[in-house]
């Protein structure tokens, strides 16, 4: 469970994200659509702990991420988009369990988790080889796994996909399908109205740090005669 309370943050006079609410139900997929710089990335790293917001706060199963940050890093999983930041010297199943010890794992736990991982993403010809020559759909597998090896009930994508060939996309977006099998709270940052409208089950379209629309896709095409494309560019122009 997520529960965004009048989250702001401010880099001088910019107001990267102003003031939004929103709630995210376990086993729910949330898309969140905006141009560059409209807040997605902001929103979801202050969500992450990454960023200290100006004012507002969130909940995180309960756990505020002012007064608890670690608590609320324990509840999630973070997988973003361009380069996944694994360690090129370390094997992949170093990496994964180098981020276990960091989420403060016991080490027989830690161990079932990266094997039952490794079974789950076919990852058993190179779990023990350097990430450094790896293609990037076996980086996004590593990096899919370091996101989830302490299990976390709430992930947050930020552009997953971007950059990724076909395969690598394919994998991702299972992944996250996967996730909302599991009944974990997802937040969704994607470019592509095709993978939101294959993934979300609710579309929050934020415009210059604020929330303009917040709905299903069936309510949205519903209220506004169009389909998510054309909703996206109305919003975003009217609020100009």
């Amino acid at each position: 469970m997520v529960e965004v309370r009048g989250l702001s943050k401010h880099f001088k006079e910019v107001k990267a994200v102003d003031n939004i609410s929103f709630y995210i139900s376990p086993g729910e997929i949330v898309g969140l659509l905006g141009e560059n710089g409209a807040g997605k990335t902001t929103t979801l790293r202050m969500i992450a702990t990454m960023l200290k917001p100006t004012s507002g706060t969130a909940l995180v199963n309960g756990y505020d991420l002012i007064k608890e940050p670690h608590k609320v890093r324990s509840q999630i999983g973070i997988l973003f988009g361009g380069e996944v930041g694994l360690y090129d010297r370390l094997t992949a199943r170093e990496n994964i369990r180098y981020f276990a010890d960091l989420n403060e794992m016991d080490s027989k736990e830690a161990e079932k988790s990266i094997e039952n991982l490794i079974k789950l993403l076919g990852m058993e010809e190179f779990i023990d080889r350097r990430v450094g020559k790896f293609s990037r759909g076996m980086k996004q597998k590593v990096a899919i796994a370091r996101s989830i090896v302490h299990n976390p009930s709430v992930m947050l994508f930020d552009e997953p996909t971007i950059g990724l060939d076909v395969t690598s996309s394919k994998i991702v977006q299972d992944f996250i399908l996967s996730c909302k099998g599991e009944n974990k709270s997802i937040i969704f940052s994607s470019h592509s109205m095709q993978e939101v409208e294959k993934l979300c089950d609710r579309i929050i379209i934020i415009h210059k740090g604020k929330i303009v629309e917040d709905g299903t896709l069936d309510e949205m095409k519903t209220k506004y005669g169009q389909d998510l494309e054309e909703v996206f560019l109305r919003l975003v122009g009217e609020s100009r």
